[in-house]
């Protein structure tokens, strides 16, 4: 099969590979459309130890079963494999599991190609007339759904339900996007990148501004760097919750004590339960996150200069949906 491979930092291969062998449990899937991420950019970058090279990127994906009883099957992935037997995942709390796997880190390889294996548990079916690639949304939507189900379960019922969310990229516009599902009605998401925040408020409907210039009860850091977490902590309202779903680097930025006067809730968000992700679906074949038109559709093999286009910020899309077939 073809794949786009990690061959070290800012390489990228696009090359035969060996085709998947599913294990016991396990389905071959035929890629149709798969989403790059940041955390794919992170390994890329060279800044993510648990993705080393040679590798295959890529887990926001979705295609159709190969072969065995459910053959034709139009399915949405999630690419978390848990054990199902620790105290986290009997508790529904999958994303804890100590054992986790996810593709694209070993021992699995990712969705950067025309074929994945994954077990049946981790497959959600697709109705017939949703597109792959809106159905490929339901990983990264599902990230910034646990993120402000999170949040919105720590916030005191006397707040005004009222949200900022830092960073427009896919993260933050679907957790701006699950936050309005949620019934937080007023959202704001700053991005400072003028193309993205343009097309934000004309392709997405979203409020979008340069910088933040009040507060809220909610605030969603979803880039997760030193300035954006200072940004974070300043317009956090006393009382209210930070949710902290990015993972930008691991610098000092946190104001522990502001946070610690003011009683403000910090959350690390970290992926999703397998219910969050199945909800996630739900929601995105039932239209609750609106018509989700606002990818940047290319092929994989030319995948390499969508990562450098990234790199470049050159895209003003906050989401590059790749087609392994074109």
């Amino acid at each position: 099969m073809k794949a786009l491979v990690y061959d070290g930092v800012e390489t990228l291969g696009f090359r035969d590979v060996p085709d998947p062998a599913p294990g016991a449990g396990e389905h071959l899937i035929r890629v149709a459309a798969v989403g790059i991420c940041g955390s794919d950019m992170h390994a890329y970058l060279g800044h993510d130890a648990r993705r080393p090279a040679p590798l295959i990127l890529g887990h926001e994906a979705a295609g159709t079963i190969i072969g065995g009883s459910h053959d034709g099957m139009r399915v949405t992935i999630n690419p978390l494999v848990s054990c199902l037997t620790c105290p986290a995942c009997k508790a529904g709390r999958e994303n804890l599991c100590p054992d986790r796997q996810i593709i694209s880190m070993p021992p699995r390889e990712g969705a950067f190609a025309q074929y994945v294996a994954m077990p049946m548990r981790n497959l959600v079916a697709i109705p017939d007339g949703v597109p792959m690639e809106k159905a490929a949304l339901a990983e990264p939507l599902a990230v910034s759904w646990h993120a402000a189900r999170l949040a919105i379960a720590a916030l005191h019922p006397a707040m005004d339900r009222r949200a900022i969310v830092i960073g427009g990229g896919a993260i933050g516009l679907a957790a701006a996007l699950a936050l309005t599902a949620m019934d937080i009605a007023d959202v704001t998401i700053v991005e400072p990148n003028a193309g993205r925040r343009a097309f934000l408020a004309d392709q997405c409907g979203q409020v979008a501004v340069a910088a933040a210039a009040g507060t809220a009860p909610i605030v969603i850091d979803a880039v997760g760097f030193g300035a954006t977490r200072a940004t974070a902590s300043a317009i956090a309202e006393p009382g209210g919750v930070i949710a902290h779903v990015g993972l930008g680097d691991d610098g000092p930025g946190l104001d522990i004590r502001r946070a610690t006067l003011q009683e403000i809730t910090f959350i690390g968000t970290y992926t999703y339960t397998a219910q969050d992700f199945k909800d996630t679906a739900a929601a995105i074949f039932d239209g609750w996150l609106g018509p989700l038109d606002w990818v940047e559709h290319r092929a994989l093999s030319g995948g390499a200069k969508a990562f450098k286009d990234l790199r470049a910020g050159a895209v003003a899309a906050p989401k590059i949906v790749l087609d392994p077939w074109s």
